[in-house]
């Protein structure tokens, strides 16, 4: 058995770096051909207001379709309002959000659902999961049987939101 030497004060110890590299880039390599690509949940038309943006156009704009999303203290939802009349809360209200604006548009595809925008005005302090859910109804469905996505409306613009501070 061979005897260790004990290292003098003025000696360096040098490490061999080529195995640490090696397993460096292996470990790169292993996680380059395992990364999966996330498909994007949702592509979203959605206009922002800008402020002070001129508008002008030769054609008479269609009226803007209005979705209000009102929020309790804590943050859930109190209520949705399509024009003035209140759908409810809960995953039904969204349901029947889908179906009034299908009903408003007749049939998905048309050239006129082109030009029509939804403009949703939602409370300051609410949930952005309802919001999403408002987006998601107003922009289409999934239809049961074939699986395809169905077309409302694309454009999709948002009421500045006013914090509770300012109003009050």
């Amino acid at each position: 058995m061979a005897r260790r030497r004990k290292q003098a004060k003025g000696e360096k110890l040098e490490t061999n770096m080529s195995a640490m590299i090696d397993i460096v880039f292996q470990l790169l390599i292993f996680f380059m051909l395992t990364l999966k690509i996330v498909e994007p949940e949702g592509d979203f038309n959605i206009n922002m207001p800008a402020q002070g943006q001129p508008t002008s156009s030769d054609e008479i704009p269609l009226p803007d379709i209005k979705v209000k999303l009102r929020a309790n203290p804590d943050g859930t939802l109190a209520g949705l309002f399509f024009g003035s009349r209140n759908l409810g809360v809960g995953p039904g209200a969204f349901e029947q959000l889908n179906t009034e604006i299908l009903k408003l548009i007749g049939r998905p595809g048309d050239p006129i659902t082109k030009d029509m925008a939804v403009e949703i005005d939602a409370d300051y302090d609410l949930h952005f999961s309802n919001v999403i859910n408002a987006v998601g109804a107003c922009t289409g469905r999934v239809d049961k049987r074939s699986g395809n996505i169905v077309k409302y409306i694309e454009k999709i613009k948002f009421k500045p939101p006013t914090s509770p501070t300012a109003a009050g």
